[in-house]
């Protein structure tokens, strides 16, 4: 059993040089439980810096938390009480474009929307977003591994990542900023940390893959009767589409049609639908692009398998119907009440029979809301209910016995850690943990975070 925490340990000098004034607003992140008051705030503004206040923390034994944009769902930049916060929002080295390779080194506490936009001014495309683009920070979309509808054709966040600068939670600075495409020479320590939440190390700088930018895009939201109608498209619109296909985004009602009711938006069809697909197709062809996306459309109507489409004829059109999925999210969180967002990945083929598991689980008890990446099997199975009486454990229980894992995109945090058993056995977790203790002996950056903080009396929690 473990002992009592002991007394907090004072700040030293040194460290108080570099904390700042505003330390309220630090206190939690997206998921909505309030954190504990930070006991300051710590915003290098390098990897030096970085270096510098690490070193300090752990001679300390102080710990801190890791914080972005503060857009995570699993509490994961939440404050626990003791710590101090280590943000990266003055990590803002702007992009730096080579045209030729095709990357993108730039600062970790550079928003997403603001790198999507320096790649487009140079003719280039950033293959990653998110609906809170203008406040998530590339830093932490790399520490979560983020995803987003993109997913689907370029892959995660991982796969943008060509090249880490970062500080270890013993100071050491790992730099690795060539952005070569190939390169075998020894362990990529850059996709170490890439995915970590924030355990084995802070990001300062990355370099990232960019890709030729799309001439044109056409997007099309249609009608089903259900997720398995959804999923028995997905072949067909691989088949056809090709490596156009961009995002595939399932919702299933009563989500948009509630959503449409309370946002003021015009329904994309006349009759609400049990299911409806958000597919989007971009390429180098406009005429092809869409002509292939038709073709498709035509095929499905005329075999029945969807109910009706609705297809963009300008970027007005992709932007209105984009409006809809991303209005889905703002409804939950602003309009739905209380509710408790469960991020889960579950093989394509185990989707129907879930929902259908998971709505009987969660009768009389929670309204689910159900939306979600189709095409990589990452659903958002939100709850409608007070937090005290969300099924949670038995949602997770039956993703795990459909072969999902309970996090796709947000990660562990620290409101997952107790379900980490459900989808990781016990050998990987002790290997997780030998790994954070070979490069925080101390255990100083985001205890509690993906693994549970240890015993103060233990070995493996002394420096």
């Amino acid at each position: 059993m473990c002992q009592p925490e002991p007394a907090l340990p004072p700040l030293p000098a040194a460290l108080c040089a570099h904390l700042r004034d505003d330390a309220a607003r630090y206190r939690d992140d997206a998921a909505g439980t309030p954190g504990a008051p930070p006991r300051g705030v710590l915003a290098p503004r390098s990897a030096e810096e970085a270096a510098e206040i690490l070193r300090l923390l752990q001679e300390a034994g102080l710990a801190a938390v890791v914080q972005g944009g503060r857009t995570g769902l699993s509490g994961g930049a939440r404050v626990q009480p003791g710590e101090l916060v280590l943000s990266t929002e003055r990590l803002t080295a702007r992009p730096t474009i080579d045209p030729v390779a095709g990357t993108m080194t730039v600062g970790a506490g550079v928003v997403l929307e603001a790198a999507q936009q320096a790649a487009r001014a140079a003719g280039l495309y950033l293959a990653a977003d998110l609906g809170a683009r203008g406040s998530a920070t590339l830093g932490g979309m790399a520490a979560t591994n983020a995803g987003g509808p993109l997913a689907l054709r370029y892959g995660t966040f991982r796969q943008q990542v060509l090249g880490v600068e970062g500080v270890l939670p013993d100071g050491t600075i790992v730099r690795r900023l060539g952005g070569l495409f190939k390169d075998n020479s020894g362990l990529d320590l850059s996709q170490f940390l890439v995915g970590s939440e924030g355990i084995l190390g802070l990001v300062t700088r990355l370099v990232l893959r960019l890709h030729p930018a799309p001439v044109a895009r056409r997007v099309a939201v249609c009608a089903l009767e259900g997720a398995a109608e959804a999923l028995a498209l997905l072949p067909a619109l691989r088949a056809g589409l090709g490596p156009d296909l961009q995002a595939c985004e399932l919702m299933i009602d009563p989500l948009l049609t509630e959503t449409c009711a309370a946002r003021g938006l015009r329904p994309p069809f006349a009759e609400p639908a049990p299911a409806a697909l958000l597919i989007e197709v971009a390429g180098a062809d406009p005429e092809a692009c869409g002509a292939r996306l038709e073709a498709v459309l035509e095929t499905a109507l005329e075999a029945g398998r969807i109910r009706d489409a609705v297809l963009s004829a300008s970027e007005a059109e992709c932007l209105r119907l984009w409006g809809l999925r991303e209005s889905c999210s703002q409804f939950l969180f602003q309009n739905a009440g209380p509710i408790t967002s469960l991020d889960l990945s579950l093989p394509l083929a185990a989707i129907p029979a879930f929902l259908a598991e998971a709505e009987e689980l969660c009768a009389g008890r929670a309204r689910p809301y159900v939306f979600g990446h189709l095409g990589d099997g990452n659903l958002h199975y939100v709850l409608a209910c007070p937090p005290d009486a969300a099924p949670t454990d038995e949602i997770f229980a039956l993703t795990a016995r459909h072969g999902g894992a309970i996090t796709a995109e947000h990660g562990i945090g620290a409101d997952k850690l107790r379900w980490l058993p459900l989808c990781r056995d016990e050998a990987e977790i002790a290997a997780m943990a030998r790994l954070k203790r070979a490069v925080d002996p101390g255990w100083i950056l985001n205890p509690g975070r993906i693994l549970p903080r240890p015993c103060p009396q233990t070995p493996e929690a002394r420096p």
